[in-house]
């Protein structure tokens, strides 16, 4: 007895059927070259911080698989700079960014998602021409007005030109814009107030987007560079990446073997807090928390 499923097999042309295995090579090939872009250098930078002191970092004689494995270079690492403190430093910039980031570009994000109130649109446009700069030129700006406020070589110096984005304030904003408007209206009429329905109807569905900016902020305070060079003068008060740049300087003998192993000191807290939050990470971003 001929069934439906037979009869759509006999009508489909075959080279589909051909196709489909070339298509899924070629969609895996193309994983694998995004894969060996995105993780090879990193992985590079691992297996190169592992080498033993006669093994050569770059050159002919080069190999990818350490030869003699040893955790020589981060021992000097930590023996030469003072890892310790720079990694303080820079948890307090990124917990300073990530507070005043979630206040601020929540609270603005539930005002923007509000209709009605006049200079609404002023504001909006006003945010996404914000964005259309790039720091660099403001940077010496911010740094007059910084250098005014008798914060330069101050960690708060660091901190304070980036207490809020407009990327986050927009994000929040179309989180706070998902809420269905009826359920607002049935919470008003049963009495909850301005800021009730802020912290019990709209926070509560806008923890994907409030993840979402959480790790945002901590890895753009974590790995900025730029900034913290133009405003930190003493070592005591450098972050881990202004800190650990000095491994490439003369003084400490420029050992690529400790240049890579703090690189990659650098980035475990990256990679550790993106372990731990990427299926709520995902789940913020699919559901709209980025869609302006």
């Amino acid at each position: 007895m001929t069934t439906a499923v037979d009869k759509r097999r006999r009508v489909m042309p075959r080279w589909r059927d051909h196709g489909r295995p070339r298509e899924l090579v070629v969609r895996y090939l193309l994983l694998l070259f995004v894969l060996f872009i995105t993780v090879g250098p990193l992985l590079w930078q691992l297996l190169s911080s592992l080498k033993g002191a006669g093994e050569d970092v770059f050159g002919a004689g080069a190999s990818l698989i350490p030869r003699h494995p040893s955790l020589r270079a981060y021992r000097e690492v930590f023996d030469q700079v003072p890892v310790w403190t720079y990694i303080r430093n820079s948890v307090f910039v990124a917990v300073l960014s990530i507070a005043s980031q979630l206040v601020f570009s929540t609270l603005a994000g539930y005002m923007l998602s509000k209709p009605g109130w006049k200079g609404r649109k002023l504001v909006w446009v006003v945010l996404l021409a914000s964005m259309m700069f790039p720091f660099e030129s403001i940077m010496v700006s911010l740094f007059l007005s910084i250098r005014d406020l008798g914060l330069v070589d101050h960690l708060v110096g660091v901190w304070l030109p980036g207490f809020v984005a407009a990327i986050n304030v927009l994000i929040m904003r179309a989180a706070f814009l998902a809420v269905p408007r009826e359920i607002e209206d049935a919470a008003m009429l049963d009495g909850a107030g301005e800021w009730k329905r802020f912290r019990y109807l709209y926070l509560p569905s806008a923890y994907g987007a409030i993840l979402v900016v959480t790790i945002n902020t901590f890895i753009s305070a974590w790995d900025d560079f730029l900034w913290p060079l133009i405003v930190l003068r003493t070592e005591d008060h450098f972050t881990l990446t202004l800190g650990l740049a000095r491994l490439q300087t003369s003084s400490f003998g420029y050992d690529q073997r400790m240049v890579m192993a703090g690189s990659v000191i650098s980035v475990i807290p990256v990679l550790v807090l993106f372990v731990i939050t990427q299926r709520w990470f995902y789940k913020g971003v699919s559901s709209g928390a980025v869609k302006l």
